[in-house]
Parts: C-alpha cells; structure tokens; sequence
C-alpha cells in the first residue's frame, strides 16, 4: 500500500511540475478591493491545492488518532479481562469441611423442652 501512495504522490508532483513549466506566467489576483496580489499561476494553483488538502488531511489524522485510542483502549480491557479469568482463585472450601467457629463465653444453661426461642438484640440480659 505505500508503494501505491508513492506513486500518486509521485504522479501528482510530475503533473504539478508540468503545468507550472507550461504556464510560468505572472497574474494578478485581487484579494480585496485597494489589495491586489501579483504573482504566478504555479504558486496560485500550489496555494489552492494545499487550502483544500492540508484541512481534510488534520481531519482525517484526528479521527485516526481518535479511533486508534479507543482500539488500544479495548484491546486492553480484553487482555486484562482475559488475564483475570486466567488467574481464578481456588474454589472455597465445602461448608460441610468447616468447623463451626468457637463461641466467646460458655453456655451458662441448657435449653428446656418448654423454652421459646426468641431473637436476641445483641445486648446481654
């Protein structure tokens, strides 16, 4: 592909080059009303040629940057995404394997046949 953008750049420089051979004359352009610019038409059809491409060309860098970014951007949420799937902790344990966890202060009496059991407010009664 950049042998072909050679080549056009090439051509369009072989032809830029053989229309200012051919028409080196000097002309007058009137830019305002008191301001007039005298000069040649290579230099006209140069400055012309430049005024349409160098604005497009900003564009279209600016949108390739823009779309480069988010390409990078996502590329790097799918290897990090990939990474952490990769690295998955060790299944937990079974409840079944636990031991129940050790309780702070003994049982000071035995449940009845008769108590009810009620929900306790964290405050010792």
């Amino acid at each position: 592909m950049q042998i072909v953008r050679t080549i056009v750049w090439v051509l369009i420089l072989l032809a830029i080059l053989t229309f200012s051979f051919f028409n080196w004359e000097s002309v007058e352009v009137t830019l305002w009303d008191n301001l007039v610019l005298e000069t040649r038409i290579p230099a006209l059809v140069i400055i012309a040629f430049l005024l349409g491409l160098v604005p497009m060309w900003l564009y279209h860098r600016s949108v390739q940057w823009s779309l480069n970014r988010r390409i990078r951007s996502l590329e790097n949420s799918v290897k990090s995404n990939a990474l952490s799937q990769r690295h998955e902790p060790a299944p937990a344990p079974s409840p079944a394997a636990t031991t129940p966890p050790a309780v702070d202060k003994p049982v000071e009496s035995t449940a009845k046949s008769g108590d009810i059991l009620r929900p306790s407010d964290g405050g010792s009664e």
